[in-house]
């Protein structure tokens, strides 16, 4: 890999996750969500509470043991 091609993608790579935290930053503030550290939103989502049990954060297959997609599907076929 040459030199120049490397500085481009790493330039690239800074570039994606300034847009994604710009993104977050946005979507923070326009909930009213205080941000004093905006680079925590680099792989941490805006709206995202973190708690596992949390509804709107959850897994729908835990918290109401619903099937997934694949799994409806298996049972299709298995059923034809």
């Amino acid at each position: 890999m040459s030199h120049e091609e490397a500085k481009f993608k790493h330039s690239k790579r800074l570039l994606k996750d300034n847009n994604a935290i710009k993104k977050q930053v946005k979507i923070a503030k326009s909930h009213g969500i205080p941000v004093e550290n905006p680079h925590m939103f680099a792989k941490h989502h805006a709206l995202d509470c973190g708690q596992p049990n949390c509804i709107m954060c959850a897994s729908p297959r835990k918290i109401w043991k619903e099937e997934t997609i694949q799994e409806r599907r298996a049972k299709q076929k298995d059923e034809e």
